[in-house]
């Protein structure tokens, strides 16, 4: 849960303070969990449109460095994937790439493929039609494999 808000907001105080909130939050709305999901699924859910909402709240006011928390975001998922050093090695080269997209394009490819969020949840989270949905997933892709091949061929 603290990773997913990092990955989000990009600062750690701030991802702390997320997970504080959404702990809070998710205690008074117990009474509305009506148990069609896992727990931690709707846990995971407040999380994320609490970090949501702190991100676009903070980026009113002070815009952080695009490589804050940068090499937090790597150790950390290096740390979950345990696998050989090559695969280490692109998981790195593909995060880096990630830091360098649009701040929209990272956070929808974040939630897709780092957390599993299917098109229909995307939609609910970032409060977009499906089409839209499709098409920011697109060309979030798209940015990424071209910055993956200036980079690295």
């Amino acid at each position: 849960m603290y990773n997913t808000s990092l990955r989000i907001v990009k600062n750690t105080a701030e991802a702390e303070d997320v997970m504080q909130e959404s702990f809070i939050t998710a205690f008074d709305k117990l009474h509305t969990y009506k148990g069609d999901a896992a727990f931690g699924s709707w846990l995971k859910r407040i999380v994320i449109n609490n970090s949501i909402s702190q991100y676009r709240k903070s980026q009113r006011f002070v815009k952080m460095p695009d490589n804050f928390g940068e090499e937090y975001q790597e150790d950390a998922i290096l740390e979950e994937s345990g696998e050989n050093d090559f695969s280490q090695l692109k998981v790195k080269q593909v995060m880096r790439c990630m830091d360098d997209l649009n701040d929209n394009y990272k956070n929808a490819l974040n939630l897709h493929f780092v957390e599993g969020y299917d098109y229909e949840e995307l939609c609910d989270i970032l409060k977009i039609s499906y089409s839209n949905c499709r098409t920011l997933i697109s060309r979030a892709k798209e940015s990424l494999r071209k910055k993956l091949v200036l980079s690295y061929g």
